[in-house]
């Protein structure tokens, strides 16, 4: 629902009264209002950025971030995850492809690993690839925040911030894991 509230406006979608917009002004206006949303309306990321190396998670739009998130990773961040229980985090390009709310964590966004090329790699080597890598909050019986690299894979962010990660992505966002 919050994708369809949050598509962009023209300026013929909505006429109000109480704005006038002279003749000369109506470009100008029809270009601000597509760019523009409902006030008190979150605007949707277009994509999702990881930096390991950082330990960040930007939420992207355009080249801007617009909102930023300290991480945990796999408990060994360090390279590709390249086999099922390696601890490692995914790099690469992937996408949201399923969300849940209903998980051991407060809420988890799916990401797409494993790609063809990563199932081949892994199979090459004898090795499962693994999956179920997630951004995600904290586990649900956790009453303080984890620190350090906890995870198996996955991505992790405090509850509150997946909250707003939730609100301000969709299933299919893009997803870039940076080392």
């Amino acid at each position: 629902m919050l994708g369809a509230l949050a598509a962009p406006l023209t300026a013929s979608a909505f006429s109000f009264p109480w704005t006038k917009t002279a003749p000369q002004d109506a470009t100008k206006a029809q270009s601000h209002q597509t760019q523009s949303h409902r006030a008190g309306e979150p605007r949707l990321a277009d994509r999702i950025l990881v930096k390991k190396a950082e330990r960040r998670l930007y939420l992207m739009r355009g080249n801007e971030p617009i909102r930023s998130y300290k991480i945990a990773l796999g408990y060994q961040p360090t390279g590709h995850k390249q086999r099922q229980g390696d601890g490692r985090t995914p790099e690469g390009r992937y996408y949201i492809d399923r969300r849940s709310d209903g998980s051991n964590y407060r809420k988890a966004l799916h990401i797409s690993y494993p790609r063809e090329e990563d199932r081949l790699r892994a199979l090459r080597q004898g090795n499962d690839p693994g999956g179920l890598i997630m951004i995600h909050g904290q586990p649900n019986n956790w009453r303080e925040r984890r620190t350090g690299d906890w995870t198996f894979g996955c991505i992790a962010v405090s509850d509150m911030e997946i909250d707003e990660i939730w609100e301000l992505t969709t299933k299919g966002t893009p997803v870039e894991i940076l080392p």
